[in-house]
């Protein structure tokens, strides 16, 4: 008779919990993912778009429009989940964030305007360096070399040729000042903004609302798997 009523009491106490089916809460996550999706979709077309008027503005060679649109891409991905897929060397990754571009523009004229700095040494006579006029070596080989490839300053061909050649003479400790000019690195023109795993902006929300309507159902699961087995085992 005790055993009758403490199962009674159990299917209540389950009956009470699971008012609420979990096929409807899993209705809902559903539903929710799609809005989700659809939102994280949209933040990225955004910071796309962002990213576009950088290389816009790049190309346009506008300093001042590049340094407002870097800024507005970094503020706006740093504020919203971006959610990307990029492509290096052939092997396809998840990142959060904007992933590596290039201000290649930019970055040809602060090289040709340091390969136009270098030339101007050519005719100054020897220097420290112990490889002698390196700028001079540079000079004579790129040019004979974009000669015959058809291929003359200040374009992307012959800057490779002068990063490379210049790149084989390793500079003395007591370099003056005019030859330790240098193509400037790319690295300084690569950007590559990350994103935060999650932010309370619109979908960071509605994810957070997922993750735990999920970890309801989880727990409602194991709560009835375990007043199951009691039931069971109740004499």
């Amino acid at each position: 008779m005790g055993g009758s009523k403490k199962k009674a009491k159990l299917k209540s106490v389950l009956a009470k919990i699971f008012r609420i089916r979990n096929w409807k809460l899993l209705l809902i996550v559903l539903l929710l993912c799609f809005w989700a999706a659809t939102l994280l979709r949209i933040d990225h077309i955004k910071m796309t778009e962002l990213r576009a008027a950088v290389l816009a503005a790049d190309e346009a060679e506008d300093d001042v429009a590049i340094a407002s649109s870097l800024t507005e891409l970094q503020r706006f991905t740093a504020k919203h989940i971006i959610f990307n897929v990029v492509e290096e060397n052939g092997v396809r990754r998840v990142v959060f964030g904007t992933g590596p571009f290039y201000l290649e523009h930019q970055y040809m004229r602060a090289a040709n305007a340091a390969i136009a700095a270098a030339k101007e040494q050519i005719d100054q006579g020897s220097t420290e360096n112990p490889n002698g006029n390196i700028f001079a070596k540079v000079a004579e080989y790129c040019d004979a070399w974009g000669l015959q490839n058809g291929f003359d300053f200040p374009s992307q061909p012959y800057l490779d040729c002068w990063v490379n050649k210049l790149a084989e003479y390793p500079a003395s400790e007591t370099m003056g000042t005019t030859e330790a000019v240098k193509v400037p690195s790319t690295s300084l023109f690569r950007y590559d903004y990350a994103s935060p795993l999650w932010y309370p902006c619109a979908s960071g929300i509605i994810i957070l609302i997922i993750l735990i309507l999920s970890l309801v159902i989880i727990v409602r699961f194991f709560i009835w798997l375990g007043i199951r087995i009691a039931i069971i085992f109740i004499k």
